[in-house]
């Protein structure tokens, strides 16, 4: 993608807003970057960075190589609708990241036929690390796949699925993972404090001990199970722990609670289907 692409975004809340900040972040010229949202404090925000806002989606998308819809699902139906005359007629690339919607219902909407990327972006993609899975349509040419990685790579890392289907199983991981481990953290912090270690002190060790794991299995070539092997000592304190945790049948209940969170991604993207 050059810094020059003319990229329009539908909805200009919070995951558009990191888009849009990484993008400049990485050199893109915020004047080939309009926005529209129905929110005047949404636009003036987003409007500090130099991008054009849009009173309407119409006067967004006029002359739009790549159009992000950025919208919550539940309106995403009557947008696409509204868009379809000229998305037709300008066929730019359109990347949907709406949880829950399928290409199927956008490509009806939009009147079929339309370059069409979905991606399942998580939080931390407002902090610039985030998790994004990323699935193209038939239409999608080599180009168009490339320029919708450089976008949602702004964010953080990016990840293609052949299948459709696995962006449940995305959502389960990448998009839903952060509360996992949020509830690890905070279990471990309280445990910490339960035995004796000052609430900001707890917090902290937790905090960094995260990241720095998280770190040191993305920069290594070793599995996460080598990696554990590695610090786990044999007679050691680690390994006590960790005994503790499989006794506690950890594995089974984190694959349980992903098979749980996939199934409710599939039941929503299916609510959605009826009333669209």
């Amino acid at each position: 993608m050059n810094r020059h692409t003319a990229i329009s975004f539908i909805g200009g809340g919070n995951m558009a807003a990191s888009l849009i900040g990484g993008l400049i972040a990485n050199g893109h010229q915020a004047d080939k970057l309009r926005v529209s949202d129905p929110n005047p404090e949404a636009l003036n925000a987003l409007a500090r960075f130099g991008v054009t806002p849009c009173r309407s989606n119409a006067e967004a998308i006029e002359a739009a190589e790549v159009v992000v819809l950025a919208v919550k699902p539940q309106v995403m139906a009557q947008v696409a609708r509204d868009l379809a005359h000229a998305i037709q007629a300008n066929r730019p690339l359109v990347i949907s990241i709406a949880a829950g919607i399928r290409e199927a219902d956008l490509q009806q909407w939009l009147g079929g036929d339309v370059a069409l990327v979905r991606t399942m972006p998580n939080t931390p993609a407002m902090i610039q690390a985030g998790a994004t899975g990323l699935h193209a349509s038939a239409m999608v040419s080599d180009a168009q796949a490339s320029l919708a990685e450089s976008i949602m790579r702004a964010v953080g890392l990016i990840q293609w699925v052949e299948d459709e289907s696995l962006l449940d199983v995305v959502t389960a991981l990448s998009g839903s993972g952060p509360a996992y481990f949020f509830l690890v953290m905070e279990a471990l912090e309280q445990a910490a404090i339960d035995q004796g270690l000052p609430a900001e002190t707890a917090r902290l060790l937790t905090l960094q001990t995260a990241l720095g794991a998280a770190r040191m299995a993305l920069e290594s070539e070793d599995s996460t199970a080598l990696l554990r092997q590695k610090v786990t000592s044999p007679g050691g304190t680690t390994e006590q722990a960790i005994k503790t945790l499989e006794a506690g049948n950890i594995r089974e209940l984190l694959a349980r609670a992903l098979g749980n969170a996939k199934l409710r991604s599939e039941q929503l993207s299916a609510m959605i289907h009826d009333h669209g």
